[in-house]
C-alpha cells in the first residue's frame, strides 16, 4: 500500500466551509487511488480550514495528474475550495489551485497548477480535461444582447443566475445592501468643491483631474459651428496668444464637444420634461492660472438664439453656462465614460475567458484576478441602475431611452485604441497640458501593466508562432470580436486574430488597465465631483437660455434637479465610489500562478506599483488638492463597484 499526503485548504470568507461529506482520489500517469473520505477526528472543512489526509493506493501512481473531489450533500451547504496539495512518498509535492465553489452534489477534477497551452500537454487525457472544462462553461456562460448596437452581455436576469463563484462573497453582499438602503438618508458633499466650484480654474481643473477626465483634446482649428472670435476672448488670453494663430498655438487651446449629445431623447421625471444640451466649450492653458474656460456654447448649432456665452458676461450668465456644460459632463461620464468603457468592455473579455480559456492557460491565469465580482456588478446595474425602471430613469436627463441611444451612438465610433493610454493622450494632443495628472498618473501604469504583462507572455510563448498555434487563445479573442463586440464595427476588426507577441501583449494591457487603473480614475471620484450638485447636475429642468441677461438665481435653482432628484444624485455616487473589501492592484491572495518564474515577475510588478505609489505620495505631500485615483492602493484589481 503506498500512502499519498493530500491537503485540503478551505475558503476563508464567511460561509466558505461545509458540513458534506467530501471524498478525494489522487490520480496519476499508472492509475488512481482509492476515493477516500476526508474525514479526520473533530470538524473538516470549516472556513480557513487547511487539513490533511492520508490517501492510499495499492500501487505507485507515477506522475500525478489529477486529484478528483467529491462532495455528497448532508447538510447541503455549498463549499469553497482553495487549494489542494499532493505529497508524494518520495518527498515531491504537487499543488492543485481550485479556488472555487462546489455546489450541491458534485465532482470536480483539479490539474496540477503549472500554466500549458494545449501545445504543450503530454497526454490525450490533458487534451480531454481541457475540452470537457470548456463544454461545461460555454453551458454556463452564454451571450446576451442587452440592446442591440452595444457590446453583449452575460445571459443573466439575476445575480442568482450567475455562476457562484462570480458573485460577491457574503461579507460584500451584506455592506452592498446596507449602503443600499441609506440612499435616501445621505446628504454628504465635498467642502473643497463646495467652496471653489464656481471659479474658472476648477471648472478647468475637473477637465484634466475629475471623475471624466478623457474629453479635452488640442484645438488647432475651431470648427465652423462655434464661431468663436478674437475680440470675444483676446482679453483672457495672454500677449502672446491670439486665435488668429491657432494652428501654431500648439498645447494653448483646448476643446471640450459633447456633440454626442445632439438629438438624444431627454427623460421626463414625475412627469415634467427634463433638457439635454449638446454644448461646446473653448479652453486655454493660462501660464499662470492653469486651464480655464474661454467660451461656452450651449447648443451644438450657432445662432442667434444660442449665444456664446464668455467670462466678461454678468456672472450669473456665466455661471449658468458652465453648469450646463457640466451637466453634459454628467451625462457622458456615467454612460459612456464609466458604463461602456469599462464595465461593458470588460464584461465581454470575461465571459470570452470563461468561455474559451482552461483554468491551466496562462493567460487566464493572468486575467481571471482581473475579472473578480465584474459580472454580478454589471447584472446588478442592468437590474437596478440603467434599467428602464432602474435609478438613472428616476434622476438623469437622459435616462431611459436616451442612456441606451447614447451609448449605441458612442459605440458606431469608439475603437480599442481608445481605451490605451499612449494612444489615447497621442489623439487628443494633449501632452504639453500642465498639472495632468490623470495623464501621468496612466502612463506610469501603462508602463508597469505592460512591462508585467510582457514578462508573463514571453515565459510562455518563446515566439509569434506560439501565439498564432494557440487555438484556444485565437477562439478567445476571435469570440471577444465577432460576438461580445459584434455590433461596434470600427472597435475590434483588425484584432481578429493574434500574430504577433507584441499584439497579445497590447490587448492583455489593455484590458488589466480597463478593468483596474482606468475604472478606478473614473469611478473613484465621482461622489468628490458630483455630491454636490450645482458642480455635475444629474438633470437640468428648465431648457438653456436663448439670449444673455436672462439669467437670475431663481432661474438657476428651478433649473437645477429638485430635492428628491439631488438626493439621489448624492446617494447613488457615494455607493458606487466608496471603498468597499476588496483586492487592490497588485495583490494576488490566489495563486494561479505556481511556478517560480511568473511569481518572480508578480513581485517585480508589485515593487514597480510600489515605486508609483511613492512618487504619487511625493507629488500630494505639498498640495491641498490631491489627485490619488490611480495611486496603487486606490485602485481595485477588477471592476468590483
Amino acid at each position: 500500500m503506498v500512502t499519498y499526503k493530500l491537503t485540503v485548504a478551505t475558503g476563508i470568507d464567511k460561509y466558505a466551509g461545509t458540513f458534506d461529506y467530501v471524498y478525494g482520489t489522487v490520480i496519476g500517469e499508472l492509475g488512481q487511488s482509492q476515493k477516500t473520505a476526508l474525514d479526520n477526528a473533530g470538524r473538516d472543512h470549516y472556513r480557513g480550514c487547511v487539513g490533511e489526509y492520508d490517501v492510499n493506493s495499492k500501487a505507485p501512481l507515477g506522475d500525478i495528474w489529477f486529484v478528483e473531489l467529491e462532495k455528497r450533500n448532508y447538510i447541503g451547504d455549498d463549499w469553497f475550495c482553495r487549494y489542494l496539495e499532493v505529497k508524494c512518498p518520495d518527498g515531491s509535492c504537487k499543488r492543485f489551485p481550485c479556488y472555487r465553489w462546489i455546489v450541491g452534489n458534485a465532482t470536480i477534477r483539479l490539474r496540477e497548477g503549472s500554466a500549458k497551452k494545449m501545445k504543450d500537454e503530454i497526454t490525450h487525457d490533458f487534451l480531454l480535461h481541457r475540452e470537457k472544462e470548456l463544454q461545461e462553461r460555454q453551458q454556463m456562460y452564454r451571450w446576451k444582447a442587452w440592446r442591440p448596437g452595444i457590446p453583449k452581455c452575460i445571459d443573466a436576469k439575476s445575480e442568482n443566475d450567475l455562476a457562484l463563484d462570480h458573485r460577491f462573497n457574503y461579507q460584500k453582499t451584506s455592506d452592498f445592501k446596507k449602503s443600499l438602503s441609506k440612499l435616501i438618508v445621505l446628504f454628504f458633499s465635498s467642502e473643497y468643491v463646495m467652496e471653489h466650484w464656481k471659479e474658472d480654474w476648477f471648472f478647468g481643473y475637473q477637465f484634466l483631474n475629475g471623475c471624466n477626465p478623457r474629453m479635452i483634446k488640442s484645438c488647432f482649428n475651431l470648427p465652423e459651428k462655434f464661431p468663436v472670435t478674437e475680440d470675444m476672448v483676446q482679453a483672457t488670453l495672454d500677449c502672446h496668444t491670439h486665435l488668429c494663430h491657432l494652428p501654431v498655438q500648439d498645447g494653448k487651446i483646448y476643446l471640450v464637444d459633447y456633440c454626442i449629445l445632439e438629438g438624444i431623447p431627454v427623460n421626463v421625471i414625475k412627469g415634467k420634461r427634463q433638457y439635454v444640451t449638446a454644448p461646446l466649450c473653448l479652453l486655454y492653458d493660462h501660464l499662470k492660472r492653469g486651464l480655464i474656460p474661454l467660451a461656452i456654447q450651449i447648443q451644438q448649432k450657432p445662432g442667434q438664439d444660442n449665444p456664446i456665452f464668455l467670462p466678461s458676461d454678468p456672472e450669473l450668465d456665466w455661471l449658468l453656462a458652465k453648469m450646463w456644460v457640466r451637466h453634459a459632463e454628467f451625462q457622458v461620464y456615467e454612460a459612456l465614460s464609466h458604463l461602456l468603457r469599462t464595465h461593458l468592455v470588460s464584461e465581454v473579455f470575461c465571459i470570452a475567458t470563461m468561455r474559451h480559456l482552461p483554468t491551466v492557460h496562462p493567460v487566464y491565469k493572468l486575467l481571471i484576478p482581473h475579472m473578480r465580482d465584474t459580472l454580478q456588478i454589471n447584472t446588478n446595474a442592468r437590474l437596478n441602475l440603467i434599467s428602464e425602471n432602474g435609478i438613472f430613469k428616476e434622476v438623469l436627463s437622459t435616462g431611459g431611452e436616451g442612456l441606451a441611444l447614447l451609448v449605441q451612438k458612442e459605440c458606431q465610433v469608439m475603437n480599442f485604441r481608445s481605451l490605451l493610454p499612449p494612444f489615447d493622450f497621442e489623439d487628443r494632443n494633449v501632452s504639453r497640458l500642465k498639472n495632468y495628472f490623470y495623464r501621468d498618473d496612466s502612463l506610469k501604469q501603462w508602463e508597469a501593466m505592460k512591462s508585467f504583462v510582457s514578462s508573463i507572455v514571453d515565459l510562455y510563448y518563446s515566439s509569434n508562432t506560439d501565439v498564432m498555434e494557440d487555438k484556444e487563445l485565437q477562439n478567445w479573442i476571435h469570440d471577444v470580436v465577432t460576438e461580445g463586440f459584434r455590433d461596434l464595427h470600427q472597435f475590434g476588426k483588425k484584432h481578429c486574430v493574434f500574430r504577433s507577441r507584441v499584439k497579445l501583449v497590447t490587448i492583455l494591457a489593455g484590458v488589466i488597465f480597463t478593468s483596474s487603473a482606468q475604472h478606478a480614475a473614473i469611478n473613484s471620484g465621482q461622489f468628490d465631483w458630483c455630491s454636490w450638485v450645482p458642480n455635475t447636475p444629474c438633470s437640468m429642468r428648465c431648457p438653456p437660455p436663448t439670449r444673455k441677461g436672462l439669467a437670475t438665481m431663481d432661474l438657476i435653482m428651478n433649473t437645477l434637479p429638485d430635492v428628491h432628484m439631488s438626493c439621489f444624485e448624492v446617494a447613488i455616487t457615494w455607493v458606487l465610489s466608496r471603498e468597499l473589501p476588496t483586492v487592490w492592484l497588485g495583490q494576488y491572495p490566489e495563486d494561479y500562478f505556481i511556478e517560480k518564474a511568473a511569481k518572480d515577475h508578480i513581485e517585480k510588478f508589485q515593487e514597480a506599483l510600489k515605486k508609483i505609489e511613492k512618487s504619487i505620495d511625493e507629488r500630494n505631500a505639498n498640495s491641498q488638492l490631491k489627485y490619488e485615483y490611480l495611486s496603487p492602493r486606490k485602485i481595485e484589481n477588477s471592476i468590483a463597484i
